[in-house]
């Protein structure tokens, strides 16, 4: 497996629109040194079509990382994966699991689970195009697609194109009538047939996404599969991350303030470059959720990051409480 190992599955944090970008993911490093990372999802078109490369760009605190693509041309698919992999990434995931109508549009995402052979001709056209390994992330079926013969049907066409990897959000997806959001909360989480799947094709490295929101929720899952990929838990209280990594790897729990002080040199580098506070400070938002003063720690960073001339100063402002806290 390109020298990887079922064990490097383990954890994972899911690409996310909107969320997982690569400030996202800096934080996300120092909470897990472990967690495999992923992008948020970039279409093969606009790499190859719109050569947008900076949609590439990430640190190299980021590694392990994988670039996930959108498309369905195995053509378009290969160069967007050439790219990815001389950017660096240590993986190129396929999205064959996202229901919304721009995706459905240009034919991607969950709407491929009905077209199992293009996703093999997909996969395979990327893996003769690239030395990573090649992931595919899917749903358990979409719309009337309900037996489980499908979703065998599936994975067995992943494995003849050369897919060692199989990432499974265990809801399926309706691509009329409920929005992405709705997708991801209304269809009923299915977690036995993924560890059908993983029983019934053991070479496969079976990672399970979807619903998982507590350290004991991942240990319980990693009984049955190879890896637990977090989603919004992950995002909306990322020191969940770091509860993860003490459980699994018998780190010590870091201090949430540590973590945030570890930011600074990035911070400060970033907003030399240009980039605004604000598109870094709202990942860390959830630094403190479900702890004493976490109100006030995000109120004092959504209400000044946006602000001209904003910088690691209001960190030090909003930490300054909570550092108060623990002294007492």
């Amino acid at each position: 497996m390109h020298g990887l190992k079922p064990n490097d599955f383990k954890i994972s944090v899911a690409p996310m629109m909107d969320w997982t970008d690569r400030h996202c993911r800096y934080f996300h490093r120092l909470l897990s040194p472990r967690a495999r990372l992923y992008t948020e999802m970039v279409t093969s078109a606009a790499l190859v079509r719109g050569r947008q490369m900076r949609l590439l760009e990430h640190s190299q605190q980021e590694h392990p990382v994988a670039l996930q693509l959108g498309g369905s041309d195995p053509q378009e698919l290969a160069l967007a994966a050439r790219f990815g992999a001389d950017a660096g990434y240590d993986e190129i995931n396929l999205n064959v699991g996202c229901p919304s109508d721009r995706v459905q549009s240009g034919r991607f995402g969950a709407c491929l689970m009905r077209e199992p052979a293009l996703v093999g001709d997909c996969v395979k056209a990327m893996r003769d195009a690239v030395d990573v390994p090649v992931t595919v992330k899917c749903r358990i079926g979409v719309d009337d697609q309900d037996d489980y013969a499908d979703l065998q049907h599936f994975t067995e066409t992943m494995l003849a194109a050369g897919v060692e990897v199989l990432v499974v959000h265990a809801r399926k997806a309706w691509l009329k009538g409920l929005s992405p959001k709705e997708n991801r909360e209304i269809p009923p989480l299915d977690y036995q047939r993924v560890y059908r799947l993983k029983r019934e094709f053991p070479q496969l490295v079976v990672v399970i996404n979807g619903g998982i929101a507590t350290v004991e929720g991942v240990m319980a899952q990693l009984t049955q599969v190879d890896g637990v990929m977090l989603g919004r838990a992950a995002y909306h209280d990322p020191y969940l991350l770091a509860q993860v990594e003490a459980a699994l790897y018998g780190e010590p729990l870091p201090e949430r303030a540590d973590v945030l002080q570890r930011m600074q040199p990035y911070v400060e580098a970033e907003l030399a470059r240009g980039t605004a506070l604000k598109h870094i400070s709202r990942h860390v938002l959830g630094l403190y959720q479900g702890e004493p003063g976490a109100r006030g720690f995000r109120r004092t960073l959504s209400e000044g990051a946006h602000l001209p001339g904003a910088g690691w100063e209001l960190m030090e402002q909003a930490l300054a409480p909570q550092r108060e806290r623990v002294a007492a």
